[in-house]
């Protein structure tokens, strides 16, 4: 049987805050991961928990990401996705284009979209893009 884990009960696992919900989540892990149940994380909840991590906890964007790959690859949990193959991309809290436009264009291809149809220029780094361009623009 899998379980899903909300954005709530991710972030009180990575950062510990507040105490008391963070052990009930840790205990909860540990006990239904006993019964052979699997604990899943789906992209959405990945980005949530990526941004609420910079902008509630004050985390530098580099150590979200590696906090959150270490998590997805440590065995407690499993992607339902495909961010912890994004998450794996070296230079990831540099590169643009960045880690959520990164895991949608993943996405898209995984699930059989030919292309991604983007206005975002640093979007071209990626395989089976199509940049649209407004006509007359700079």
């Amino acid at each position: 049987m899998k379980v899903g884990l909300d954005t709530s009960v991710v972030l009180r696992l990575l950062t510990g805050e507040p105490d008391d919900q963070a052990w009930v989540a840790l205990r909860w892990l540990r006990e239904v991961q006993a019964t052979g149940t699997t604990p899943v994380v789906s992209d959405l909840v990945v980005s949530e928990v990526y941004f609420a991590l910079q902008h509630h906890f004050a985390v530098p964007k580099s150590e979200a990401l590696r906090q959150l790959g270490e998590f997805l690859s440590s065995g407690d949990v499993t992607g339902t996705g495909v961010a912890g193959g994004v998450l794996a991309v070296p230079g990831l809290a540099s590169a643009k284009p960045g880690f959520v436009d990164r895991l949608i264009h993943e996405g898209y291809r995984r699930g059989g979209a030919g292309e991604m149809v983007t206005f975002e220029e640093a979007a071209r780094k990626l395989p089976h893009v199509r940049l649209l361009r407004v006509p007359g623009a700079a």
